[in-house]
């Protein structure tokens, strides 16, 4: 059993000096001492079977200490303990919370956690969501790093690290930790290493569902883990629940379902190891419904066709035609006519309309601070500032999974383009390089520190550079040569 010392070292092999070099003469393995019966193992090593017994209950026991699964090493607690110590986890006054230290992870600049309030805050699940190239990845290995550093500017403790996409990037881990300025100045004792971030990937939702139910506690417990990072917590979702367009409804139910047990289990252990759970979101265009009020009051666009022959006004109309038309417009007597069609005789329009089912009264609109177009606005991070209405994003999984996370990062990006230039065709059309990206952060909504203004107003600009994310001050308009375009 040449692999007992290195799965368990602190292993108590004395006691059983007697039974291992036989174990390792018939190349037995721990796996094999968990999984053969005894009876079997007898008979290869012709060893007596209670002391067989014996000491694989000794490797199962000491597995689960070092697992952090047994109570046997645990002191057990009184009842007035256990009643005070659920008593301080669960009521809490606003008081009490308020005076309770904040323990955040720092991104390593400080106008961003200056923004953030410090920090990601511990104990609470934020999802940072934004465009592809937004530097969502970039976030989240400042973050990994980050961790392990002492307080105030992390938790001294490892990360855990989850893909659904792509594996962990050691290599851009490594250049981060060569050219980042504050670690850079660390001694060698504090500084952080890839041995405090152990990383997984999950390709499918089967193997993350199982991974974040049964082994993500275990490991958190073994290692005290930190931090909990999902990159992206939408990949699976959309691979597994959008494949077929005919159970389109079914597809949704069962999604929300899901949606709402990983909300629950990321935030139980959020709250129990006091760790950050961080999830990276992608995002979607927006699109506003044709049904949704302009702010200026205008008629309702409708997509409906028109009948080939208009009949005559009937008292009650329908819900459809009562959408498809603004209250305050007028209705001209003769609808027109179809050039080549004759209008219908009174006899032919009164059987058409005896012919039709009696419409439902009339629904009343909703108004349009109840639509989801006019609220989302307040909890996507886009659409919030009225000056700015173009290429608005709606952050994936929808209202259920927003209602899951505490805390929501938003990372914006628009493009830099340089001069214009006439290039050498046979148009001679004027063109645009694009020269680069700029890039914001803001705070859509967290527990701990106050949102950011409406559109780019009090957003953080960022940029990414080797050692990682690094705030951008700009002193003046002239500094910059450029032109940007919305």
């Amino acid at each position: 059993m040449t692999d007992l010392s290195r799965i368990l070292p602190d292993f108590p092999i004395a006691r059983y000096a007697n039974l291992l070099p036989t174990i390792e003469k018939h190349s037995l393995t721990t796996a094999d001492l968990l999984t053969l019966q005894v009876p079997d193992i007898g008979k290869r090593t012709q060893l007596p079977l209670l002391d067989i017994k014996r000491l694989c209950n000794a490797v199962l026991e000491a597995l689960h200490v070092d697992l952090g699964v047994s109570d046997k090493q645990q002191p057990e607690e009184s009842d007035d303990a256990r009643k005070s110590k659920n008593k301080s986890a669960l009521k809490q006054t606003g008081t009490e919370l308020l005076a309770s230290p904040c323990h955040t992870i720092s991104t390593l600049d400080d106008d961003l956690d200056r923004a953030l309030g410090g920090g990601i805050p511990a104990g609470y699940v934020t999802e940072i969501t934004g465009e592809s190239g937004a530097g969502k990845t970039q976030f989240l290995l400042t973050l990994l790093l980050a961790s392990q550093l002492p307080p105030p500017r992390g938790l001294g403790r490892p990360a855990l690290y989850i893909s659904t996409e792509a594996p962990l990037s050691t290599q851009r881990l490594s250049q981060m930790l060569t050219h980042n300025p504050y670690l850079r100045s660390l001694p060698g004792s504090s500084k952080p290493s890839l041995d405090g971030i152990v990383g997984t990937t999950t390709p499918d939702l089967e193997s993350q569902d199982h991974i974040l139910s049964f082994q993500v506690p275990v490991e958190v417990a073994r290692r005290n883990v930190g931090l909990l990072v999902l990159d992206s917590v939408a990949a699976n979702y959309r691979a597994e629940f959008e494949r077929g367009a005919a159970a389109g409804s079914k597809n949704l139910a069962a999604r929300s379902h899901e949606l709402v047990r990983l909300g629950q289990l990321l935030h139980e252990l959020a709250r129990k190891h006091n760790l950050a759970v961080v999830v990276a979101n992608q995002v979607a265009d927006r699109f506003s419904s044709s049904y949704s009020h302009s702010s200026s009051g205008g008629a309702i666009k409708s997509s409906a066709p028109q009948p080939p022959f208009s009949l005559p006004r009937v008292s009650q109309e329908s819900p459809l035609a009562a959408r498809s038309t603004h209250p305050h417009s007028h209705t001209s007597p003769h609808p027109p006519q179809l050039p080549g069609l004759d209008p219908p005789s009174s006899t032919t329009a009164e059987l058409l309309r005896s012919s039709m089912p009696e419409p439902a009264p009339e629904e009343a609109l909703a108004p349009p601070a109840l639509l989801l177009d006019h609220q989302q606005r307040w909890f996507t991070g886009w659409g919030d500032d009225a000056r700015d209405q173009a290429n608005l994003k709606t952050p994936s999984l929808g209202l259920v999974w927003t209602s899951q996370v505490a805390a929501r990062v938003a990372l914006l990006k628009r493009p830099v383009y340089g001069r214009r230039e006439v290039l050498d065709d046979e148009h001679g059309e004027a063109t645009t390089n694009l020269r680069s990206w700029r890039r914001w952060m803001k705070v859509v909504f967290a527990p701990h520190v106050a949102a950011t203004g409406p559109g780019l107003q009090g957003a953080v600009e960022f940029e990414v550079a080797m050692g990682g994310l690094r705030g951008v001050v700009r002193k003046g308009r002239g500094q910059a040569l450029f032109t940007l375009f919305k």
